[in-house]
C-alpha cells in the first residue's frame, strides 16, 4: 500500500432501530469514501486492512448484553484496535462502548436532547471545533476506561470526551454529525431544546476532518517505518 493512497477507513453502524438510523446515515455521509459495517447484523471489521475505524451511535445500552450479543464482541473489538494502534473514533453509543471496553462503567441517567456548551481540551480531534454541540443521549460514561483521560466535559455530563494515552483513539459522547437539518426529526423523537444557541450555524464537521488528518499522519508513520 502506497502513503498516497485512500485511507481504508470502516464506519461501524450500530442502531438497532430502523427508525432511528438517521444518525448513523449523517454520520456515515461525512465519510463518502469508508466501508459502512453492520454490526447489529453480523458485519465485521476486517481490522487488518482498516487504517481508521469509527464507531456510531445506538438507541441499544452498551449494557445490554444478553439482548444484544454484538456488543460483547464489539468490544473486543476495541481491545484489538488498541492493541494494533488502529486510529479509531467513538460517537455517543461508540464513545460509551470503548469505555466499558477498556474497564469503565456506563448508566441510564434520564435523556438529554439539546444543544450544550462543551469544555474542549486542547487535542487535535477538536480543531477549529466551537463549543456548542448537539447532546443527545440517556447513558453516559461514569467511570473512564484504563489508560483513557477526560478530553471534554459538559456540565451534565463531566465524560464527554475521552482520549487514550498511547493508542490513536478518541471517544465523543456528543453527535457532530447532527446538524439542524435533522431539527424536525430532533422535535419529533425528542424533548428537544435549544436553549438559546443558534442551532443553524452549528456544524460538528470539524471533528471529522480533523480524524480523517490523524488517520493519514498515523498511516504515513507507520508505513514509513
Amino acid at each position: 500500500m502506497s502513503v498516497e493512497s485512500d485511507p481504508q477507513v470502516y464506519v461501524v453502524r450500530n442502531e438497532v432501530d430502523p427508525e432511528y438510523m438517521y444518525h448513523c446515515d449523517a454520520l456515515a455521509a461525512r465519510f463518502p469514501d469508508a466501508e459502512e459495517v453492520d454490526y447489529p447484523a453480523g458485519e465485521r471489521v476486517p481490522v487488518e486492512r482498516a487504517d481508521g475505524v469509527v464507531l456510531t451511535g445506538s438507541t441499544a445500552g452498551v449494557y445490554e448484553t444478553d439482548t444484544h450479543d454484538w456488543i460483547t464482541i464489539q468490544e473486543a473489538l476495541v481491545r484489538e484496535l488498541v492493541e494494533r494502534e488502529i486510529p479509531t473514533l467513538g460517537v455517543c453509543f461508540g464513545h460509551q462502548i470503548v469505555n466499558t471496553a477498556l474497564g469503565g462503567t456506563v448508566e441510564h441517567v434520564g435523556t438529554e436532547a439539546a444543544l450544550v456548551e462543551a469544555t474542549l481540551s486542547d487535542d487535535p480531534l477538536f480543531d477549529g471545533l466551537e463549543p456548542i454541540v448537539v447532546s443527545l443521549h440517556g447513558d453516559q460514561v461514569i467511570d473512564v476506561g484504563e489508560h483513557l483521560e477526560i478530553i471534554s466535559s459538559a456540565e451534565h455530563a463531566p465524560v464527554f470526551g475521552t482520549r487514550h494515552r498511547t493508542a490513536p483513539l478518541w471517544t465523543v459522547q456528543f453527535h457532530p454529525e447532527i446538524t439542524a437539518t435533522l431539527r424536525d426529526r430532533l422535535e419529533a423523537d425528542f424533548d428537544w431544546e435549544e436553549r438559546g444557541f443558534d442551532f443553524g450555524g452549528i456544524d460538528g464537521g470539524a471533528i471529522f476532518e480533523n480524524f480523517k488528518r490523524l488517520v493519514i499522519e498515523h498511516r504515513r508513520e507507520r508505513l514509513q517505518v
